[in-house]
């Protein structure tokens, strides 16, 4: 792997240890509101698919060792796209952002920002960012294995959530 190589990824590992840190912040937060978990046995399998997708890229371009990769500029648009909806998704819910599913009772379900139009906007994110990230740095693999392995996970959560946010507490 090149240097920009390493510095992306690491980057990326950055953010997103940055990310967990303000989802157990919001967790703290709500469940000091009476915020109550839902959907815990699955959560473990997320965080198992996130590490071993870092470690496959890792892996998988180390192998290839290809030194002269250049940047491809249209993934690079993409990724940078994905940020900024990640970014907003974060903005919009704020303190109800997290990456556990946990319900405040009596909270109205917010629907503002990309949620106003897409129902799991961040979900759609990470599957473009576990498709571009590889791609991007040339681990071919990780990109079609991880996206297909969210996606079976998200067969999984997503009614998980869609039954705790609409059933009342």
């Amino acid at each position: 792997m090149t240097v920009w190589m390493w510095l992306f990824i690491a980057g990326v590992i950055m953010q997103r240890l940055v990310e967990l840190k303000i989802a157990k912040n919001n967790e703290k937060w709500m469940k000091s509101r009476g915020g109550i978990e839902k959907g815990r046995q699955h959560y473990k399998w997320f965080v198992l698919l996130h590490v071993c997708f870092f470690g496959s890229i890792i892996v998988e371009t180390s192998v290839i060792n290809n030194e002269v990769f250049s940047i491809n500029y249209v993934l690079l648009f993409i990724f940078l796209t994905a940020q900024a909806g990640r970014f907003w998704c974060i903005q919009s819910l704020g303190r109800f952002w997290n990456t556990k599913v946990i319900v405040l009772p009596g909270v109205i379900h917010l629907k503002k920002g990309p949620y106003k139009y897409v129902k799991h906007p961040n979900y759609i994110i990470v599957a473009a960012e576990l498709f571009v990230i590889p791609l991007f740095v040339g681990a071919v693999m990780t990109a079609i294995l991880y996206p297909i392995l969210h996606l079976l996970l998200l067969r999984v959560r997503i009614p998980e959530e869609e039954k705790a946010l609409t059933k009342p507490t």
